[in-house]
């Protein structure tokens, strides 16, 4: 019992928790909840961001118009004032006839100019870092050097270059300004403003022909390099209204510009300009201009006002577009938001529809799966194993749904299906193996039986040999055993143990019947501590099931120890406590018996472990008794088996006392009579209240020894009996007188073994252990 090899399926490794712990598991429900979210929330991301980027230009848009409401009319009021005080002041430099209060009043008007743009410059701004203020705030730098320039033309310090070169420097970075509010974040609106920043350059280009014709004084002469210049601003001009601004004016730009192109002053102009062109001429010093540059001044005066009312009109057109699309702007992000939105509430009510439907579907095919699993097919497997037809409607149908799902579903019916099939198949294969090892244990069983009858009619014959009786009683032990084994594979064949008991049994001589069918059965000690007998129908299961312990005991414990079997009342029933002083066995090894002891193994078990099969054999024998048998370790180092039997195989003393008439006496022992006949008995099971069993023809059952009368066998010190014991074979109580007779006194035993010999024999029993041990760790998977 102790060193009994695992015979149940391989213990799954340490290893395979830790792995499964490692395996990360996804549900399919949060595979469907992340499909929806990353779209989601992508989607929403690419709406906030385009959203973000829509507003910010409109923003930027709101701005610019803004700035330019703000700075740009006061910032080109300031120019023409500067242009017109730049005009005046070159004439004045030339020594033309400029009245003194013509020059203050553009003056006046400058510093006007000057207050208005300083205003607007100071006053709020709705961006921290708008680009325009750097150029703006360089502009009201540059203007900090007006009153001096003036101081110096009103002395003529310096000269008539330096002073208009001030002028035109401040104008230059006004221009600056205006090229600046062109670049807004909307590209139409910038395609739009570069005609109209263009056109005021243009004015420009005009405005410095007008100083350059001023400085030329009232002679009509000037350097070189100014007449250079002069040719070039009238290229300038012709260029970019030709190029750069009349091509891409809108259609009320080109239609201003035409009404401009067709006055007088514009054909002046051009005149003019071709005159100076043509008819100039080389002089010492310079280039003397021709006559017509005396009406400049005139024509200047009207197209002025003509020009800048249409650089008005178009710096006006240009905010006004700006805001327009950023109003627009706005409303796009309105919709893109509104959309979105939307978009956004039907992906997700489209995702919680289908993860919905596609996680009912498949909780709906859990369920089915685990009501097959765990209910279904492990029925089916039962009632299969049992011999019983099953129910075509019990297995699952195909659903025929096209879909994954009901694929997969098909398939699991599909496999449920071949798996009832195998099921059956390995069914009828161990039903019918049943049966043949029933019919070979019968035939055997007969043949032990038939052994037994010639090794007692051999005792009967030849008694008075006392070296041949001693054989033969080994003999007889040796037979008895084989039948146990034969019995053995009656019961793993789905069989039961025949019992042709009729009369309930006490447990004392239980006891003494299981420890007769032990090869060694002189080292057990039985003590039965209550006085109760068993039901007969169960009196062979019994026995058989606690021979079968008491021989795995006796095996594998030392062979001069003792090992004892107790049996007493305990609230569940009848305890009886096998326990031996065996090598120690380890606590995980008693989990893995026990475990073995509780459940039925397959045939692949019982194959791999046929040359140790008792714990499966009173595994059988437990269940078909209902009782629960137990391994643990002794107080003495062992193994105690521990079989608690159910009160309903039980028949307490008072019981039998008030159902016998009369108490039955013990016959008188007769030396020469015959151990009793081997019986063969049927294989299904015994009924509740049993009939007296009759011999039956060969090959219905097993051989079982049915006790014939025999002498009454002195109670064993420790059994508590009220009853009369029942026939126990007494060793040579057949034989002749004189042979039972002691001819020669033999000497006491005493212990003469030296303690190198007492080493001896203790080294090779703890060899032996380790042996076993050795064999019990190879057998295991």
């Amino acid at each position: 019992m102790t060193a009994t090899a695992p015979e149940g399926p391989p213990p799954e490794g340490p290893r395979e928790p830790a792995k499964r712990r490692r395996r990360s598991v996804i549900r399919l429900r949060t595979l469907l909840v992340w499909l929806a979210v990353v779209p989601t929330v992508a989607m929403g991301a690419q709406v906030v961001v385009t959203a973000d980027r829509l507003l910010q230009q409109s923003a930027h848009l709101r701005a610019d118009v803004a700035d330019g409401e703000r700075v740009g009319r006061p910032l080109y009021e300031l120019m023409a004032d500067l242009q017109a005080e730049r005009s005046t002041t070159a004439a004045r430099w030339a020594g033309s006839p400029v009245p003194k209060g013509e020059l203050s009043r553009r003056r006046a008007a400058t510093d006007r100019g000057v207050a208005a743009f300083r205003r607007a410059a100071d006053s709020a701004d709705a961006r921290a870092d708008d680009r325009v203020d750097g150029y703006v705030s360089a502009v009201e730098k540059e203007l900090e050097g007006l009153d001096a320039y003036r101081e110096r033309t009103d002395a003529r310090s310096g000269s008539a270059d330096r002073a208009t070169g001030y002028y035109s420097g401040v104008i230059e970075r006004m221009l600056r300004v205006f090229q600046e509010f062109s670049n807004m974040d909307d590209a139409t609106v910038t395609q739009q403003s570069r005609p109209v920043v263009a056109l005021v350059e243009a004015s420009e280009v005009l405005a410095r022909e007008d100083t350059l014709l001023a400085s030329a004084g009232p002679a009509g002469k000037l350097s070189t390099a100014r007449f250079a210049e002069l040719t070039n601003a009238v290229g300038a001009h012709r260029f970019l209204f030709g190029t750069t601004v009349v091509p891409y004016l809108p259609e009320n730009g080109r239609q201003g510009y035409a009404r401009i192109a067709a006055s007088d002053a514009w054909k002046t102009k051009t005149r003019i300009e071709d005159a100076v062109l043509a008819d100039h001429h080389d002089i010492p010093g310079g280039i003397a201009l021709p006559g017509a540059v005396h009406g400049w001044p005139a024509m200047y005066g009207k197209l002025v006002p003509q020009l800048s009312a249409l650089d008005a009109e178009q710096l006006r057109g240009v905010i006004e577009a700006a805001d327009t699309t950023a109003d627009e702007l706005e409303t796009q992000v309105f919709w893109l938001v509104a959309g979105s939105g939307a978009g956004l509430l039907l992906v997700v009510a489209v995702v919680v529809f289908t993860t919905r439907t596609v996680l009912r579907r498949m909780a709906s095919l859990h369920r089915r799966t685990v009501t097959v699993a765990q209910k279904t097919l492990p029925d089916i497997v039962e009632r299969l194993q049992r011999g019983q037809r099953i129910d075509p409607d019990a297995l699952p149908e195909r659903s025929g749904d096209r879909d994954e799902v009901g694929r997969i579903s098909d398939a699991f019916a599909r496999a449920v299906s071949v798996s009832v099939e195998g099921y059956r198949q390995l069914a009828d294969e161990r039903q019918g193996f049943g049966m043949f090892a029933a019919g070979i244990a019968s035939r055997t069983g007969n043949l032990v039986s038939r052994q037994l009858s010639l090794t007692e009619d051999l005792q009967d014959t030849f008694g008075h040999d006392e070296a041949l009786l001693a054989q033969l009683m080994k003999s007889d032990q040796l037979t008895v055993g084989m039948r146990r084994q034969i019995e053995n594979l009656l019961i793993l064949a789905g069989g039961e143990v025949p019992d042709p008991h009729t009369e309930p049994m006490r447990v004392a001589d239980v006891l003494r019947e299981a420890a007769a069918e032990v090869e060694d059965f002189r080292r057990i000690e039985r003590v039965a501590l209550d006085e109760v007998s068993v039901e007969p129908r169960v009196i062979s299961a019994i026995s058989h099931l606690l021979a079968e312990l008491l021989d795995n005991a006796t095996r594998f414990s030392p062979p001069a120890s003792r090992v004892s079997i107790r049996a007493e009342l305990v609230t569940d029933g009848l305890s009886v406590e096998i326990e031996d002083r065996g090598p120690r066995v380890a606590p995980e090894r008693y989990e893995e018996m026990n475990g073995r002891l509780h459940a039925a193994p397959p045939y692949a078990v019982l194959a791999e472990n046929a040359h140790r099969l008792g714990l499966f054999v009173v595994g059988h024998l437990a269940d078909q008794l209902g009782a629960r048998v137990t391994l643990r370790r002794s107080t003495y180092g062992g193994t105690a088996a521990i079989v608690i039997l159910p009160e309903e195989h039980l028949i307490r003393t008072e019981e039998r006392s008030e159902g016998d008439a009369e108490p039955r006496v013990p016959a008188p022992q007769r030396p020469a009579e015959r151990k009793p006949e081997l019986l063969l008995t049927a294989r299904a099971a015994a009924p509740a209240d049993p009939a007296p069993a009759d011999p039956v023809p060969a090959g219905a059952g097993l051989p079982r020894r049915r006790p014939a009368e025999a002498p009454a066998a002195p109670t064993t010190p420790g059994e508590k009996s009220a009853l009369p014991p029942l026939p126990e074979r007494v060793p040579q109580t057949h034989l002749a007188k004189q042979l039972r007779e002691q001819r020669t006194p033999e000497p006491a035993d005493e212990d003469t073994a030296t303690p190198e010999e007492v080493a001896d024999a203790w080294a090779d029993y703890e060899q032996g252990t380790e042996t076993v041990e050795t064999e019990l760790r190879q057998d295991q998977p």
